[in-house]
């Protein structure tokens, strides 16, 4: 069973799919839609995304089942960023490359190269993750993980903030109050306290190139579902109790649904829904030693798509053609009331589509953490025809858990959503999708040679 049919229940699905066979049965259980929190919302009879919007280049997971399911990328429409401190705007990007970099220079001197090396040696050794993945080896803790792929340094970046480790390097205070503050209000809609690990990821996804799914990024969630012909019933899963059968661990999940209560029997679980306390009433019985009730809150976020005409003087801009971004970023300045917002494209770009000028009515997303009120939007925009509104406890609220959540919480039930407490993407939920079901395997067939091994790159090196 996999408990929930966001991107980490149908990943998980597809991948212990792979691994244990065409034969296998696979029950996926959901209360709500399929994609989780890979949500869009309709404005004139086109889609937008609602969250999830953006992929980084280097998702290859994300990439493998974009090509797998025949889907394709998005059409990219250009568009310019600006950081707005409430005041006015501290830094903007133009149509020329040199241009920016001159500009990041003069404000900033060499921060942004230094952010840029400390960015790309994170990634660097977070890549290796896919050639063990490939070798079939995997992690029984997110320590584990994390420590295979960059020593006890990946482990201690969950433990201190982005701001710490970056003016270790030699990035400046105010480098970090403009721009690394900006970039992390409008991933995770939190501080430069955010732990370094989780901001490293998300300062990755600013600075490279990125990409969406054609249609929708929830086409991901669908797509796999269908091509594991995974059975998807639609209820709420309220509790799992351990029986045993011959031995081995027997697992009982109980659901509600609109036909009522019911439950059913699986060798083996997968929960990819959150499990603290603060977000479910989840229950675990028969389990000696008890599962613990896992620590950390979740953080508020809500997401406003607008259709309406944008309030540039608001910005500094009294005439709205003269307006030339497409994306607005917020410094923490304590007066601001959203995070971030941008002028968002449908999910399905023709060759014919043209972004709205300024002046014109456009579609809006913003991110805040509280709904907005109507001052509040009237601040925004001059009118508006819609607005709809997603509330969610998007992400972990970094600064809520002193240690990251288990992976395994017992014989063959396994937790997904723990990786969320290293750091918060598409990919990261992929990454610790196909570590679940390579875990669920090696331990199915006591192949604990591949399980949780010092030196891999050694070992990876060898076996090549």
């Amino acid at each position: 069973a996999v408990v929930g049919a966001g991107l980490g229940g149908s990943a998980s699905a597809y991948f212990l799919q792979q691994h244990f066979g065409p034969q296998v049965q696979l029950d996926v259980y959901e209360a709500a839609g399929v994609g989780g929190r890979l949500a869009t919302v309709t404005v004139n009879k086109q889609q937008y995304e609602s969250r999830g919007a953006s992929i980084h280049a280097l998702s290859l997971h994300m990439q493998d089942f974009v090509k797998i399911l025949g889907l394709k990328h998005r059409r990219e429409v250009a568009g310019k960023s600006a950081i707005f401190s409430g005041e006015h705007f501290v830094l903007e990007e133009t149509d020329w490359y040199l241009l920016n970099l001159f500009r990041l220079w003069w404000h900033y001197g060499i921060s942004f190269l230094r952010l840029q090396m400390w960015v790309e040696e994170v990634m660097e050794k977070f890549m290796r993750i896919y050639k063990y993945q490939a070798h079939g080896y995997a992690f029984s803790s997110l320590e584990e993980l994390l420590r295979s792929l960059g020593g006890e340094a990946f482990v201690n970046m969950t433990q201190r903030s982005v701001a710490e480790s970056l003016l270790e390097v030699g990035v400046t205070q105010r480098f970090v109050d403009d721009v690394i503050a900006a970039v992390l209000r409008s991933s995770y809609g939190q501080s430069v306290l955010v732990p370094a690990f989780a901001g490293a990821m998300s300062l990755a996804g600013a600075q490279g190139s990125t990409w969406a799914v054609e249609g929708g990024n929830k086409l991901v969630c669908s797509g796999l579902l269908k091509l594991t012909k995974a059975n998807v019933i639609s209820a709420r899963v309220t509790g799992i109790s351990l029986h045993s059968s011959e031995g081995r661990a027997l697992y009982q999940v109980h659901y509600e649904s609109t036909e009522g209560q019911g439950s059913a029997f699986y060798d083996l679980v997968v929960v990819t829904t959150p499990l603290h306390p603060s977000r479910t009433n989840f229950t675990f019985e028969n389990f000696d030693p008890p599962i613990p009730d896992l620590p950390g809150a979740f953080h508020p976020s809500v997401t406003s798509v607008v259709h309406g005409y944008l309030n540039s003087s608001y910005f500094g801009f009294p005439d709205p053609k003269l307006f030339p971004f497409t994306s607005i970023l917020t410094t923490d300045t304590p007066d601001l009331f959203f995070h971030a917002m941008d002028n968002v494209c449908p999910v399905n770009i023709s060759a014919a589509f043209r972004r709205k000028q300024p002046q014109e009515a456009a579609v809006w997303r913003v991110l805040s953490q509280q709904p907005l009120e109507k001052p509040q939007l009237k601040t925004l925009f001059r009118s508006y025809y819609s607005v709809q509104v997603t509330e969610w406890p998007t992400y972990p609220r970094y600064d809520s858990a002193k240690a990251l959540p288990p992976i395994v919480l017992h014989e063959n039930l396994f937790y997904l959503s723990g990786v969320e407490w290293v750091a918060s993407s598409m990919e990261m939920v992929a990454v610790a999708a196909k570590n679940v079901a390579l875990l669920a395997y090696n331990r199915w067939h006591q192949d604990l040679e591949k399980i949780d091994q010092k030196d891999l790159m050694h070992k990876v090196k060898t076996e090549l």
